[in-house]
C-alpha cells in the first residue's frame, strides 16, 4: 500500500460557514464543553496523536499508518473509527483501499499550534 500525495493535509475546509459562535469559548454550551472535553481525551492517547500526525503529511492508507507506527492493523483501525467520530480524520475509499487525512484546517491548526508551543517551552529551559 502506498500514501496517496496531495498538495496539503489541511486545505478541507471546514463544514461550518460561521464561527463567530465557536470562537467565542465563553459561550460554550455545556454540551460543546462535554464535546471539547471528548476530543482532548482521544488527543490524549499517544497512538492516536501520532496516528494524526501521520494523516497531516496527506491521505495515507492504514496499512501505511500501521508499518510507520509499528502498530497492528487492527489497532489503527481503532484509532481510526474513533477519531473519525470525533471529526478529526476524514476516510476515502479508493479500490479496496481507505485513505485517511486530517479533516479540515482546523484539526491540523490545533496540533500545528500545540507543537509551536510545546517547542517554546523547551526554548524557555
Amino acid at each position: 500500500m502506498t500514501s496517496r500525495e496531495t498538495t496539503s493535509a489541511d486545505t478541507s475546509q471546514c463544514s461550518t460557514t460561521s464561527h463567530d459562535a465557536a470562537t467565542d469559548a465563553l459561550a460554550m454550551s455545556q454540551s460543546d464543553v462535554a464535546v471539547l472535553a471528548e476530543t482532548f481525551r482521544l488527543l490524549g492517547d499517544q497512538s492516536r496523536l501520532k496516528i494524526l500526525l501521520q494523516c497531516m503529511h496527506g491521505s495515507v492508507a492504514v496499512g501505511d499508518i500501521a508499518e510507520a507506527l509499528d502498530l497492528s492493523q487492527s489497532l489503527v483501525s481503532h484509532h481510526l473509527r474513533l477519531l473519525r467520530g470525533a471529526r478529526l480524520v476524514r476516510g476515502e475509499r479508493q479500490a479496496k483501499h481507505i485513505f485517511y487525512s486530517i479533516a479540515d484546517q482546523h484539526v491540523s491548526q490545533v496540533l500545528q499550534d500545540m507543537a509551536v508551543h510545546i517547542s517554546e517551552d523547551k526554548a524557555d529551559d
